[in-house]
């Protein structure tokens, strides 16, 4: 069966443009100009994934977001915005995207996000703390990982329910930033480099210029830290990221 993807773009030639790229490249799609008819659509037929521009007359893409995830639905969220601030990417993180591209784009990076978000939803697949592509071990507990479950660092995170806590505080992440803490506690000690985690977050690398990884980073360490406790997520210059605690 085809997957299935729900487009909300107010932009009859971008709309157009994209319901046709997509369905030649094998997608079964529905198209609306606007928030009010993606619910709507979103309720009735449940999507495999969405594609929401961010800026849309009445309900925008933003708060079709919020009234999804605010309902428990943790279908997969691209996000298209001509908005490049940092502040306006992480408004739509916080809003419960998973990922977004910006204006103008190329049709075929819409297309790899795609896929890599869709990955996302198979089941997980479990594996040892040793995780490839790491390129230094720095000393501490080994992670605990099993089916259901790993714990590292003082982090527990429930695979097949999709939640995590630090401690007693359970940690409002989205797919993406869940997806990101799981390679990190997966490979807690291990220091990941940049490619590696964009390869298997991602599904590939954005190019060295790109700061679509240290947005997520800050993101989700706004999310962990705690005041006078250990920061969990550190930065190995020039390398990439290590999950341990200090």
């Amino acid at each position: 069966m085809p997957q299935t993807v729900l487009l909300a773009e107010d932009d009859r030639a971008i709309r157009h443009a994209l319901e046709r790229a997509l369905t030649l490249e094998g997608y079964e799609v529905t198209a609306v100009a606007d928030g009010v008819e993606a619910l709507a659509h979103a309720h009735r037929t449940s999507p495999d994934v969405l594609v929401l521009d961010v800026m849309m007359p009445g309900i925008d893409g933003l708060q079709v977001c919020r009234v999804l995830r605010a309902e428990g639905d943790r279908t997969p969220i691209l996000m298209l915005t001509a908005l490049v601030e940092t502040a306006d990417r992480i408004a739509g993180l916080d809003a419960g995207a998973d990922d977004y591209v910006v204006k103008p784009f190329d049709v075929e990076e819409v297309f790899a996000r795609l896929r890599a978000l869709l990955r996302r939803t198979l089941p997980v697949t479990t594996g040892g703390g040793s995780g490839g592509g790491g390129v230094a071990t720095e000393a501490g507990r080994e992670p605990q990982v099993s089916d259901r479950q790993v714990e590292a660092a003082g982090l527990r995170m429930d695979l097949q329910a999709r939640r995590a806590w630090r401690g007693r505080r359970e940690l409002e992440l989205t797919r993406t930033e869940f997806e990101l803490l799981e390679l990190l506690a997966r490979n807690a000690g291990i220091v990941l480099d940049h490619s590696t985690i964009y390869d298997r977050i991602w599904g590939y690398d954005f190019g060295p210029g790109s700061k679509n990884l240290a947005v997520y980073v800050g993101y989700l360490r706004r999310k962990l830290d705690e005041p006078g406790a250990p920061q969990l997520i550190h930065t190995v210059r020039g390398v990439g990221y290590v999950l341990r605690e200090d």
